[in-house]
């Protein structure tokens, strides 16, 4: 009897023995990840626009992007839940592909162990661009997942290392599909698609290194892996898109954050990030001294709680969505309209952005610019109540922002200082 080659490492051919992989399998994974990698990267940098870099550095995560922000525009108050959207498909959508991408690593694996390691130079570039796209989305993939998680194990800044990692991944991406998009249409109308699903034989061999060169006999068909894949996207969808949308996926939401303080129930029963233990503000800071700071052409004028309550009062309904791609329905807001504070300030007319500056003591977004256009909108409120009831400490009492649209982080809470016309 001939002797079987003994295998050694995964660079041997005979290693490899799935018989389901091959370019078509790795075609319909690849036309998947197309439309949903490009959908990702498009709703990341909407939602980087909606921060407003531009305006302000006290807003700007990424003073250096340069060329990398050229498309930045002034982010709209209308719809109102225009970021609870976006950020809502941005989150959901990488979640529900994450099977997606694991299966097409699966499918591709042997390629990444292929000696010798550069033919030519252009074998070596096309190594180099796969490198960059695999370690790209694993790099992206993984950050989002623990920034929706609240948990930021890796070094730095989310936002900068989310951004960078995006464009070095997405022009990675957007190379390899230039390189093979024609040989993926070749493949999927040279192979019919009820055949291939129904048919767990290998393959033709096409010179790509996926077909096995020993397969192993077949326990499942393409159908039924493709159908593994889907009911794994399936179950991530079920335990992540509740967060974003109402009804009863609000219970399967399994993947929303978990991190911040425990909501409770009533009128503040809604999600909360950061509590105000967690920022170091105490009973005393938010009593009867304190004082709403409003600063203009006008020069200082200080407001106690009291005072705002006599103003003209406002009602607004109003999401809040945050970048880790929960938000709540809309909740029923109260308080004085920011461009009522604008004139209080000495702009009665063509309000200008303003600065917000929290009792938070420390972290990220303490304080937060608004644009011009937030400033002005009717809905844009000084909140001091939420639900007919006064605001709950962790939901920002004794004041706190709600404006359209907005991403949840510019939605201050536990404001202490507004400065209008000075961004």
């Amino acid at each position: 009897m001939p002797r079987t080659p003994r295998v050694t490492s995964p660079a041997d051919p005979g290693f490899w023995r799935s018989p389901l992989r091959g370019p078509w399998l790795t075609s319909v994974l690849g036309v998947v990840l197309l439309v949903g990698v490009t959908l990702l990267f498009v709703t990341g940098l909407l939602s980087y626009a909606a921060y407003n870099p531009n305006l302000s550095p006290v807003n700007d995560k990424t003073p250096d992007k340069g060329l990398l922000g050229f498309y930045l525009f002034d982010w709209p108050t209308d719809p109102h839940w225009l970021y609870r959207l976006n950020q809502g498909l941005h989150v959901t959508v990488g979640i529900t592909l994450i099977p997606v991408l694991l299966a097409k690593l699966w499918s591709v694996i042997p390629k990444l162990f292929t000696l010798p390691p550069a033919r030519s130079v252009g074998h070596a570039l096309e190594r180099v661009s796969l490198l960059l796209l695999v370690g790209g989305a694993l790099f992206e993939f993984i950050t989002g997942v623990l920034n929706v998680q609240l948990e930021y194990l890796f070094p730095g800044s989310f936002y900068p290392l989310h951004f960078y990692g995006a464009w070095v991944f997405f022009g990675a991406f957007a190379a390899h599909v230039a390189l093979r998009l024609p040989q993926v249409v070749r493949v999927l109308r040279e192979q019919g698609w009820r055949e291939r699903l129904r048919d767990p034989r290998p393959e033709p061999a096409d010179g790509e290194g996926l077909v096995a060169a020993g397969p192993a006999e077949p326990t499942v068909t393409r159908r039924g892996a493709l159908g593994m894949v889907g009911a794994g996207s399936a179950l991530l969808f079920v335990t992540t898109a509740g967060q974003t949308v109402d009804g009863p996926l609000r219970r399967t939401a399994l993947f929303a954050p978990h991190g911040g303080g425990d909501p409770g129930s009533g009128p503040g029963g809604f999600q909360i990030n950061k509590t105000a233990a967690k920022v170091g503000i105490e009973r005393q800071d938010t009593g009867e001294r304190w004082r709403l700071v409003i600063a203009g052409p006008r020069g200082e004028v200080k407001l106690s709680r009291g005072d705002l309550l006599r103003l003209e009062l406002h009602s607004a309904a109003l999401p809040i969505a945050c970048v880790e791609g929960w938000s709540t329905s809309d909740q029923w807001w109260r308080g004085v309209r920011l461009r009522d504070l604008a004139a209080l300030a000495g702009f009665a007319e063509d309000p200008p952005g303003v600065l917000v500056e929290s009792l938070q003591r420390h972290g990220a977004f303490r304080k937060a610019a608004l644009r011009d256009n937030q400033v002005r909108d009717p809905r844009s409120l000084l909140a001091l109540h939420v639900n007919g009831e006064d605001l709950s400490p962790d939901h920002g009492y004794p004041a706190r922002i709600i404006v359209p649209a907005a991403p949840g982080v510019l939605n201050t809470k536990w404001v202490s200082r507004l400065t209008f016309g000075e961004l």
